[in-house]
């Protein structure tokens, strides 16, 4: 009687242990798959970022045919309107403060919105950084930035307290007055670090530090699933020897 009763046993063992390698070996897997993805995209960063700038008009060319210039050097020419800047709530080395967002007009009339960098909560006022509000044709490189909208854990941002907290560009674009919206470029671009005037805002936030632990991931979820193999054929082994 007692080598009838194993049979089902090992049988419902070997269900277990094939279905819960197979969802192991499934995630080991996947984690592969996005550590290649993770790699190819942190080398196209890296060649964008480190190029030659490229124009306006090549940037929003790319926008309309892929959607996609992040990182991209963007060269600008042209001017603030600095009445019309926006300020994004920031927390860098541990201060809150504020990124300055400000419209920048082309000699063509085309408007991207320009991180122009971080200010303090003190110096939020334009008046108290009139040096860095520089008048006059402008020329600057920064990189092109998707626009970020609003979710389940950040707010739209506050238009009559001019207070934003996302890159939420299309909602910043349309912000503006008179006919400005419509030609507002549906990205933005994070000016490189440069000097200003007072030395605010403090340009030159763009991140490149990407995280990349699939790899450990990976081999995470193979090590269980050669775990679970190894106590499987203890455990089935164990069982064989009571049998007898």
């Amino acid at each position: 009687m007692t080598g009838d009763t194993s049979r089902p046993k090992q049988t419902a063992l070997w269900i277990s242990v094939t279905v819960a390698l197979a969802v192991l070996l499934a995630l080991g897997t996947w984690q592969m798959q996005r550590r290649a993805w993770k790699l190819s995209l942190i080398d196209r960063i890296e060649h964008r970022a480190h190029d030659e700038a490229i124009s306006l008009t090549l940037a929003k060319d790319l926008w309309q045919r892929q959607h996609d210039v992040e990182y991209y050097r963007v060269l600008l020419v042209g001017r603030f309107l600095h009445d019309e800047e926006r300020h994004l709530y920031t927390v860098e080395d541990g201060k809150a403060g504020y990124r300055i967002i400000t419209p920048l007009v082309t000699g063509g009339g085309a408007i991207v919105l320009v991180d122009r960098g971080y200010v303090p909560e003190a110096l939020k006022d334009p008046a108290t950084r009139a040096e860095g509000q520089i008048a006059g044709t402008v020329e600057l490189v920064g990189h092109a930035r998707a626009s970020v909208p609003p979710g389940w854990f950040i707010p739209r941002g506050d238009i009559a307290r001019n207070q934003w907290f996302t890159r939420d560009v299309a909602a910043m674009a349309a912000s503006l007055p008179g006919d400005q919206p419509p030609r507002v470029a549906p990205f933005m671009v994070e000016a490189e670090a440069e000097k200003i005037p007072g030395g605010w805002p403090r340009g030159g936030g763009t991140g490149f530090t990407f995280s990349n632990r699939h790899l450990e991931y990976a081999l995470t979820w193979y090590g269980l699933a050669v775990t679970l193999l190894i106590v499987a054929f203890m455990l089935a082994r164990s069982r064989a020897q009571e049998a007898t």
